[in-house]
């Protein structure tokens, strides 16, 4: 299966690479997306839904799974649509980077507070059974996901790259900002995402997406 990734037509780095918080330290995180030839589709063993690897750090998607997550706002999948870091762009990757604004809807204010809720849930797990024990890379994370969303609802597009945030949110990942500092962020930032002024159009353009999908699908047979 890992011949799929001949097939793939996107691939971007994400991450601390991507946002602008990396260090030495850090890994490249890598994420594609692949077009299984439609032909494939025919056997009673389908083309997987994602593949790992083959480097450390790597994930792709196949396309109509990817375009399923972002139709339903999935975070991590609109932030790859918006990464400034891509390696691989082939023309059905630009068309899919030109269709990016058709997956956007009012329905990511719950996709990206559902995301971080989840990051702070884990977060209060671990210094509950850690002796109180922070882990302070995942609060910094926790906020500069607010931070995607609140910057997606106010201009309609996710904030990836946050390099004018990176020492406030590198002070943090340190264990330096205190916790009800923390806290603020987060509810200022909350508030913004589920009451602020939206850019965002009610639903995402299904008929665009799917029309996209099926001929990448039509094209695949005649190559």
């Amino acid at each position: 299966m890992s011949a799929l990734l001949d097939h793939t037509v996107l691939s971007v780095v994400t991450g601390s690479r991507a946002y602008g918080l990396a260090t030495d330290a850090s890994d490249t995180d890598r994420r594609g997306v692949f077009a299984a030839p439609a032909a494939l589709f025919w056997r009673l063993d389908k083309p997987p839904t994602h593949l790992d690897g083959p480097l450390p750090e790597q994930f792709s998607w196949e396309i109509e799974r990817f375009v399923t997550l972002a139709l339903a706002a999935n975070p991590t999948v609109l932030e790859c649509l918006w990464s400034p870091l891509r390696e691989v762009v082939t023309p059905v990757g630009e068309e899919l980077l030109a269709l990016r604004t058709a997956f956007l809807s009012e329905r990511a204010r719950d996709t990206f507070l559902h995301y971080a809720r989840t990051q702070l849930r884990r977060a209060e797990n671990h210094a509950r059974t850690h002796g109180g024990e922070i882990r302070w890379k995942h609060v910094m994370h926790l906020l500069r996901l607010l931070e995607s969303g609140a910057h997606l609802v106010r201009h309609g597009e996710p904030l990836v790259e946050v390099g004018a945030l990176r020492e406030p949110l590198l002070a943090v990942r340190r264990g330096e900002v205190p916790w009800p500092d923390v806290t603020a962020w987060r509810d200022r930032l909350t508030t913004q995402i589920t009451t602020g002024p939206s850019a965002l159009p009610a639903t995402p353009d299904r008929t665009r997406a799917e029309n996209f999908l099926t001929d990448v699908r039509r094209r695949s047979l005649a190559a």
